[in-house]
């Protein structure tokens, strides 16, 4: 299995942006979804999280401003991002846990990364 990213660029703070990030290969079932990103210089850490029963978790510094969606009919992830600000500058990576074959393992995929710039 992999998964591919889209969506990023340059945008204006204040304006939005959306991610969409698909799973694909023999997939016998997707757990749980997410978005990380990493600034320069900085460490790999969370941004949202999506559960296969939908339940979602927010980092603090995008709560509200941020929403995660998934549509497992077609195996993909969504990151809406509202009222951007310049600190959400970073490669944002997608992330999946995939059942697939022929492995048959639940295993950890990460997305390409895609450059999200947002400025003041």
């Amino acid at each position: 299995a992999r998964l591919a990213a889209s969506g990023g660029g340059l945008v204006q703070a204040v304006r939005s942006l959306s991610l969409s990030c698909a799973a694909s290969g023999i997939i016998v079932s997707v757990g749980a979804m997410a978005w990380y990103r990493q600034a320069p210089e900085k460490q790999r850490d969370l941004v949202a999280s999506i559960r296969s029963d939908g339940t979602t978790v927010y980092s603090d510094s995008v709560k509200g401003r941020f929403t995660i969606s998934r549509d497992n009919d077609n195996n993909t992830v969504s990151l809406q991002m509202n009222s951007l600000k310049p600190e959400d500058t970073a490669v944002y990576y997608c992330n999946a846990r995939v059942l697939s074959r022929p492995r048959f393992t639940l295993d950890e995929y990460w997305g390409q990364g895609t450059q999200v710039t947002v400025s003041s």
